[in-house]
């Protein structure tokens, strides 16, 4: 970019300089031939106001940056001289003008901040695009932190998260409520029904100890019979409560269990047995490599959908975007909120940060060398000026033009 400038510049340059030795040469061909005609006269004079309007342009132009023929003029090289006042009042400049929160509030209430992101959001392709950039962003997240350091925070985070849970109080309300409100039957039928299935299953087992166990005089057959009355009647006991939901049995176990439930919520010792058990098993080392597993699967399952564009993950990212575009382009008291809180935001950046980036300005330009000041901005600002220049040798020939009118006018009268 500073190169292209610096071609620009030096053309313009050449163009204005040219035009100032034509006019030059015009007006010494004109006044070393001196010529009695009355266009001549009107001639020289437009030659030698262009002339002076040209040379005093180059000067006031060369001025700012430089001393005009290297010779140290007062009030020349004006940049290099006053570059440190310039920092200070480009700052205030862009602080005043530009960094002022009403401004800024202004534009951005302007520039219709939701209208425009809603409508982004549901061009075709800006969806998808917005997926792969947020699925990339989280999976750069997860490659940032390492796997033991993520591992020992998730297993922090349940544990705190566990252990601020008084699980022995709360498994005390639940059992309250759903004893109350028989939620519990299909727990104890089930349990009657794997009681009465171990009961078959372990019946040559049961004998066997049971024999193991009995009278030495008690008789092998009489053994037998005794065996299969005791396993037989409580089958059946099983079987009775099990088919009857008004059985006494159930009764009997709903009231111990709401006598658990009630130790479990003001019976500190109860309810530490069951808050001790759970943190037991939160410390076992199987659950620990548990967490670790998740977490691993969980990464491994992030990187795979990232490389996958038909991803469930990207589907899923893409509709929200989707949703959020279309539920945003129709909800204009949405986009009201939004656009305040970008008006509010910015409005507070910039009366928090407004004298930094003024500072920044103005230190950036002062750190700069005096040459290298003027270099830049003679390249900003020179191809302009030399439009004055050759500006000002045209007014310079325009005026000298009429000023000869005059004078010729009132020779006449």
């Amino acid at each position: 970019m500073d190169e292209e400038r610096a071609a620009q510049l030096r053309q313009m340059k050449r163009r204005a300089t040219g035009l100032l030795v034509v006019v030059s040469g015009v007006f010494v061909v004109l006044a070393a031939q001196p010529s009695e005609a009355a266009w001549v006269g009107y001639a020289v004079a437009t030659a030698e106001g262009s002339m002076v309007g040209g040379l005093a342009d180059w000067f006031a132009v060369t001025a700012l940056f430089r001393h005009p023929l290297g010779i140290p003029i007062p009030h020349t090289a004006i940049v290099r001289r006053r570059k440190d006042q310039f920092a200070e009042t480009l700052g205030a400049f862009v602080r005043d003008n530009f960094l002022s929160p009403g401004i800024v509030a202004e534009r951005i209430r302007a520039a219709h901040v939701a209208r425009r992101t809603a409508r982004w959001l549901s061009e075709a392709g800006t969806s998808e695009r917005v997926a792969a950039a947020a699925v990339d962003g989280l999976v750069a997240v997860v490659d940032l932190v390492g796997d033991d350091d993520l591992h020992r925070l998730l297993h922090a985070e349940i544990d705190q998260a566990v252990r601020s849970v008084p699980f022995g109080r709360v498994a005390g309300r639940a059992l309250t409520a759903a004893v109350g409100e028989q939620r519990h039957r299909p727990l104890v039928d089930a349990g009657l029904r794997a009681a009465v299935a171990m009961l078959d299953e372990q019946r040559e087992p049961l004998r066997q100890r049971f024999a193991e166990s009995s009278p030495w005089w008690l008789p092998g057959p009489l053994e037998g019979r005794v065996f299969d009355g005791l396993i037989d009647g409580v089958r059946r006991l099983l079987d009775s409560v099990a088919e009857d939901p008004e059985h006494e049995l159930r009764a009997t176990v709903d009231h111990r269990l709401l006598q658990l439930a009630q130790r479990l919520q003001h019976d500190p010792l109860t309810a530490a047995k069951v808050d001790e058990l759970v943190t037991g098993v939160l410390e076992h080392p199987e659950v620990r490599g548990w967490t670790r597993t998740v977490w691993t699967d969980l990464s491994k399952a992030l990187h795979e959908q990232r490389d996958d564009p038909g991803s469930r993950l990207r589907s899923r990212v893409t509709e929200a975007v989707l949703a959020v575009g279309h539920r945003l382009a129709e909800d204009t008291v949405l986009q009201e909120r939004i656009t305040a809180a970008a008006e509010s935001a910015v409005r507070s950046a910039v009366e928090r940060h407004r004298g930094e980036i003024s500072s920044l300005v103005s230190a950036t330009m002062a750190a700069w060398d005096a040459d290298e000041t003027s270099t830049r901005l003679e390249l900003l600002l020179g191809r302009d000026l030399q439009f004055i220049r050759i500006n000002g040798t045209v007014v310079g020939g325009l005026a000298g033009f009429a000023l000869h009118t005059v004078a010729d006018a009132l020779g006449r009268a």
